[in-house]
């Protein structure tokens, strides 16, 4: 796939934000700092359109970025990190469950996950949290590159089985370093951007 257009239009705070544009949406969700931004700026071929934070928790907006002028990412806040406010967590389920439970153009969802580590409960729980309103998962197993080779088979089935992962939804290893994963990605993607329009 390529990107000859990308773009943020909007970081919504609320559904009253969100873009009006009726073209498909892919969400991206994971854990704070878990390189959700790193991904979408090698999935795009950009530095830092998507920009990445030393402050994990930080984003509390959904962030829309329209891409080639026919569908969007949406970048969703991060979850699972102990310095937010019980209050400010409250509002961040409350933005997720607004989102997900009525985003008409909603497709799929891409949880991102560190592949070095077994997924967390935080991880299991967004990931039934998904499948709860329906929706079909990617999981995005990052930082591939960061452990040996010898070791991704192992590290891959650690995630799938932690997740309890459904058939129908596909684990793709992937490495915002060197792009390895991206193709199939993208491909899967389309997939869900194609089958619904």
């Amino acid at each position: 796939m390529k990107v000859n257009q990308a773009e943020i239009v909007i970081s919504a705070a609320g559904k009253k934000q969100y873009p009006k544009e009726f073209i498909p949406e892919i969400a991206l969700a994971g854990r704070s700092n878990v390189g959700k931004s790193s991904f979408i700026n090698k999935m795009i071929q950009r530095k830092n359109l998507a920009r990445t934070s030393s402050k994990p928790g930080k984003t509390q907006t959904l962030n829309f970025y329209k891409i080639n002028e026919s569908f969007h990412f949406v970048d969703v806040p991060g979850y699972g990190y102990a310095k937010v406010s019980k209050k400010e967590r409250a509002k961040w389920g409350r933005m997720m469950e607004e989102y997900f439970a009525e985003r008409e153009q909603l497709q799929a969802t891409a949880l991102v996950i560190d592949v070095r580590h077994q997924p967390t409960e935080d991880d299991c729980v967004m990931y039934d949290y998904l499948k709860h309103f329906e929706l079909p998962v990617m999981v995005i197993a990052t930082k591939l590159d960061k452990i040996k080779k010898g070791q991704r088979d192992k590290q891959l089935k650690l995630v799938a089985d932690t997740l309890e992962m459904d058939d129908g939804d596909q684990l793709i290893p992937f490495s915002s370093e060197t792009g390895e994963g991206k193709d199939a990605a993208w491909k899967k993607m389309l997939e869900y951007l194609n089958s619904n329009r």
